[in-house]
């Protein structure tokens, strides 16, 4: 067998599909998201990249900040939903029957359905052509309770999160390693 070539586009596959809040919690509004990801794990700096056109770029442009909330299986729907409808039209809050959960330090809310809720504040905004890039600093992550463990660590196999890939949605599969695995000393076995 050998590869085939396209070409040159977005084949990073699977990223996360992910739902961000923005304005505050009086006019907000949701926006699905998949260009997002880690840009600095010290300190915690995330992006999220929208079109210039969308109804969320200018409130989150003016605010400086958005809440980026992981999707889970149970989101599927409100997530592709809010991703084809525009904020200009709809209340999608309420069209999705989501909670608006007050954040701890910017004045949008999180959803309360998601297991994950990141708080994010605007540090840099980059023209990259179709998209811009907000670049944000991570002021908190907010984990739902009930999916952390006993010694009080996040288990995100609870979460049943799903992924966008090439148009499509997915649900992420079982755990295969931990980081790290393929170079741990493994148990003599007597």
């Amino acid at each position: 067998m050998s590869k085939v070539m396209w070409k040159p586009g977005t084949f990073v596959y699977p990223i996360p599909a992910v739902m961000v809040s923005c304005g505050d919690m009086e006019k907000s509004n949701i926006l699905t998201i998949a260009w997002t990801g880690v840009t600095c794990s010290t300190p915690a700096k995330v992006y999220i990249s929208v079109r210039p056109e969308r109804y969320s770029y200018n409130i989150i442009k003016e605010t400086k900040e958005f809440v980026i909330n992981l999707t889970t299986e149970k989101l599927a729907f409100a997530t592709d939903w809010c991703g084809v409808r525009s904020g200009r039209d709809y209340d999608k809050f309420k069209e999705m029957k989501l909670t608006k959960e007050k954040a701890n330090f910017v004045k949008c809310p999180m959803i309360k359905e998601s297991p994950v809720s990141i708080e994010c504040k605007v540090t840099e905004i980059k023209e990259l052509g179709g998209h811009d890039m907000f670049i944000a600093d991570v002021l908190a992550i907010n984990a739902d309770e009930k999916f952390i463990d006993e010694k009080g660590a996040f288990d995100i196999s609870k979460c049943d999160l799903i992924a966008y890939a090439n148009g499509g949605y997915y649900s992420l599969g079982r755990k295969i390693g931990k980081f790290g695995f393929s170079v741990q000393k493994k148990s003599v076995q007597s």
